[in-house]
């Protein structure tokens, strides 16, 4: 009986492969970094302006007749996150690969770090907001564009457009805007002929199959993080000087753990806070 078979070699994999997940932060670069914060909260100062004319001067050396400008300071609290990967330190001679030394678990961490970012600044877009004066603050329904039992149409992305118009908060007060896109915008985007037949777009689009980039005056950015709920999907445009989002610490750290039999522990500590700077610059959007 033949056994040169027992001869032949197993090539045994010499990288950890990781899952296909979003890695970076993608909205983090759209909003406005407040940077490191000292405190568990951190202040947005407002100054609102009521689009009014100046006054006309009538009267010579008439009495001065005051106007008040409003004022309004959202809070922002810190939250706290925490996550940690063990490994057993008999399970280290067993494997070609240590993802501890070579960094894969402390990759995976940065990862979740990423997207927790990401979560913050979309659910500060759309959530309530703490007033310094102790009111709270919502996302006013004319800064909502409903369902309407339709996917993510053209009229919707033309609706969101003049809202940032009509406030005064696009690239004409020198404002970036942006908008999150998942996969069912993209396939709505990508099927809808009236945005892909011009020729710049259709190659754009169609030959890509993607709609990243800027165009319709928003930076299109993906993210699959947006909430489904009802039936409805609802996502978010915003100006970048419309949501500050602040970090108070990040530490990742590799350590023994004595009370675990001295296993290998990675993990990473981060605090992270976002509100919205003015509710006229983010605009949410359902579609089914």
């Amino acid at each position: 009986m033949p056994t040169i078979t027992q001869a032949f070699v197993t090539q045994w994999d010499t990288a950890i492969r990781m899952e296909a997940a979003q890695r970076d932060s993608r909205l983090m670069a759209a909003v406005t970094d407040r940077g490191s914060i000292t405190g568990e909260s951190f202040t947005i100062n407002f100054l609102g302006d009521d689009g009014s004319l100046l006054d006309a001067n009538t009267v010579r050396h008439g009495d001065t007749e005051w106007s008040q400008a409003e004022h309004s300071t959202p809070i922002v609290n810190m939250a706290d996150f925490y996550k940690a990967f063990p490994l057993d330190r008999n399970d280290i001679p067993k494997m070609i690969v240590n993802p501890v030394t070579g960094g894969d678990y402390m990759g995976l961490l940065m990862n979740a770090k990423n997207r927790r970012i990401d979560d913050i600044i979309y659910n500060a877009a759309r959530g309530s907001q703490l007033k310094k004066d102790g009111t709270t603050e919502v996302l006013p329904a004319g800064q909502k564009i409903a369902a309407g039992g339709t996917g993510f149409t053209k009229t919707k992305i033309i609706q969101t457009r003049a809202l940032f118009r009509k406030n005064e908060a696009d690239e004409y007060n020198g404002e970036e805007l942006s908008i999150a896109y998942n996969d069912v915008m993209l396939e709505d985007v990508l099927a809808d002929t009236t945005l892909t037949s011009a020729d710049y777009m259709a190659v754009k689009m169609l030959q890509n199959g993607d709609i990243s980039g800027k165009w319709m005056g928003f930076k299109w950015i993906p993210y699959n993080g947006i909430t489904l709920s009802g039936g409805s999907y609802f996502t978010i445009a915003w100006a970048k000087s419309g949501i500050h989002c602040g970090k108070g610490y990040e530490e990742g750290n590799v350590t023994r753990r004595g009370d675990k039999k001295d296993a290998w522990q990675v993990s990473m500590g981060a605090s992270y806070g976002a509100g919205r700077q003015d509710k006229k610059k983010v605009v949410e959007i359902a579609f089914v």
